[in-house]
């Protein structure tokens, strides 16, 4: 599980996972799913919150390691992540990249999608130290760099190269 604000760089690092993952790692994204499949406003109680469950659990039971990414706020997602955390027999890894807003702001300026929503946007999905309940995530900084982030996620889930088959769950 990999979850921060807007901007915090969860969609760059579930790219490079998954590439050094080769083809055993699903990327769940919250965005495709709520945003491009089911253009939905992210709402408590939202289809999305299920949909990322279904997808999550079909994945796993097909033998790939599954990394659930976005912002999934606390006080909606956290009794699905549970649970799915709860059901999952292998391993599983949460991370939280907890990113200021001024550097997410900053960031922001320079993706491709700066023109899909404002800055002033961002503000208002902005929550500090949205930690999960359980307290059971790995906190990750704004100083640690993609490689340094990538590296500690395949470490810590124990996902640490391509090839090297790990039974594990939703890597966050």
């Amino acid at each position: 599980m990999l979850r921060g604000n807007s901007g915090s760089g969860k969609t760059s690092i579930a790219r490079v996972l998954q590439a050094a993952r080769d083809r055993d790692l699903a990327v769940v994204s919250q965005d495709a799913i709520r945003r491009d499949i089911l253009r939905e406003r992210d709402v408590p109680g939202g289809a999305n919150i299920d949909l990322i469950d279904t997808i999550s659990r079909h994945c796993l039971k097909r033998g790939y390691h599954v990394l659930i990414e976005g912002i999934l706020y606390a006080d909606r997602y956290a009794p699905m992540l549970a649970a799915l955390r709860r059901d999952h027999p292998g391993p599983s890894s949460f991370f939280y990249l907890d990113i200021p807003l001024a550097e997410t702001l900053r960031r922001h300026t320079t993706r491709p999608q700066r023109s899909q929503f404002s800055g002033e946007q961002m503000c208002q999905w902005y929550r500090q130290r949205d930690l999960l309940p359980e307290g059971d995530e790995t906190i990750i900084g704004a100083d640690s760099s993609l490689e340094a982030t990538v590296q500690q996620i395949l470490r810590e889930s124990g996902l640490t190269a391509a090839g090297d088959r790990v039974v594990s769950g939703p890597s966050r």
